[in-house]
């Protein structure tokens, strides 16, 4: 078999890979729908959709209740997974991601501001304080580790450890807020930083989605100069990748997309973790199907981990970081060993 033959094998059986994701994914989809407090069949839920026809209040429970829970799922888990993946690749670290270096941790401090201090960044409604207030200190954050990253001198290894004091740093604020909060605050608190898509409306899913789509086009441009990017510094400026750039680049839009993904949900943790190791295994480092299939993967495990949300107990819509943790921790834990046992 030729060299041209085998690039070609090797595309192809990438293709069917994301091919097979984007088919469980829909699968998932329907089941996400199907599944709640009252079961409808998947008969009835595609009778909705396609044909907007449906027996009492059920196209009103799905087409306003269900498929933007279900949708916001796919685009958070997605986004997630693209940040991870890039923060994986310019990092070159497999636990480095937007959760590890403390973005969700600034917005878990930006939503105890607005819970318990009552404290708005800007002048919003009540009803967007949380959202408004997680997603600016998730963003200045973010512009604090891409300023961090300007400066000569600084390598991969400073930046992740920056973003691991800042990850303390707000962690600790956030515990004086819930020292001083009463207990309904506290209980708001806590249920925040559960993550819940019980809050998703049409609007809030538009605004992921439009930043999503956005941030992945930009990165799929850079697709090739990413995929360098694995290369040490050295040989990536060799064949003409401006490192510094394109490190700085991706931080900052793998930031926006955690951050958008975050305000809108709560904390989410271990997605962008798990999706790229997942993805990286299946299809290697190429970025052309490395990060597409890194926001499947993202996609699949949050609303994979909504669905048992909702059937671990009956009637009970169980918060979906906790389903996330639980997931993700095993699997963090084998990456751990993985890499001590290759060191």
């Amino acid at each position: 078999m030729s060299n041209r033959d085998s690039y070609n094998k090797l595309i192809k059986n990438r293709i069917i890979i994301i091919s097979i994701f984007l088919a469980a994914l829909a699968v998932l989809f329907l089941f996400n729908i199907s599944t709640g407090s009252s079961s409808i069949s998947i008969k009835e839920i595609l009778k909705v959709l396609i044909f907007n026809e449906g027996d009492n209040n059920t196209p009103l429970i799905i087409k306003d209740i269900r498929l933007p829970m279900a949708l916001m799922a796919i685009a958070v888990g997605a986004a997630l997974g693209i940040g991870g993946c890039e923060i994986q690749t310019i990092l070159r670290n497999p636990i480095a991601s937007p959760y590890t270096l403390g973005i969700s941790a600034a917005a878990s401090f930006g939503a105890a501001l607005g819970l318990i201090l009552n404290a708005s960044i800007f002048k919003v409604s009540e009803t967007l304080v949380v959202t408004v207030n997680a997603f600016v200190f998730a963003f200045i954050v973010a512009g604090a580790i891409y300023l961090f990253s300007l400066q000569k001198q600084i390598g991969k290894t400073a930046i992740i450890l920056f973003g691991i004091a800042l990850n303390f740093l707000f962690n600790a604020l956030t515990m004086i807020l819930q020292y001083i909060a009463d207990e309904d605050q506290l209980q708001s608190l806590i249920f925040w930083n559960f993550g819940s898509l019980l809050k998703t409306t049409w609007s809030k899913f538009y605004i992921v989605l439009f930043v999503l789509v956005v941030c992945f086009l930009i990165l799929f441009k850079n697709a090739w100069k990413l995929t360098a990017m694995t290369l040490d510094d050295a040989k990536a400026k060799s064949i003409g990748v401006d490192t510094g750039k394109v490190r700085r680049l991706a931080i900052l839009i793998s930031s926006l997309l955690s951050a958008v993904a975050v305000s809108f949900v709560g904390t989410i943790g271990f997605v962008g973790l798990i999706a790229p190791h997942i993805a990286r295994q299946l299809t290697g480092e190429d970025q052309r199907f490395f990060m597409p299939l890194s926001g499947l993967v993202g996609a699949f495990v949050l609303s994979f981990a909504f669905l048992v949300s909702k059937i671990i107990i009956p009637g009970v819509i169980l918060p979906i970081g906790l389903v996330t943790a639980i997931i993700g921790i095993p699997f963090f834990i084998t990456i751990i060993f993985t890499k001590m046992r290759t060191m």
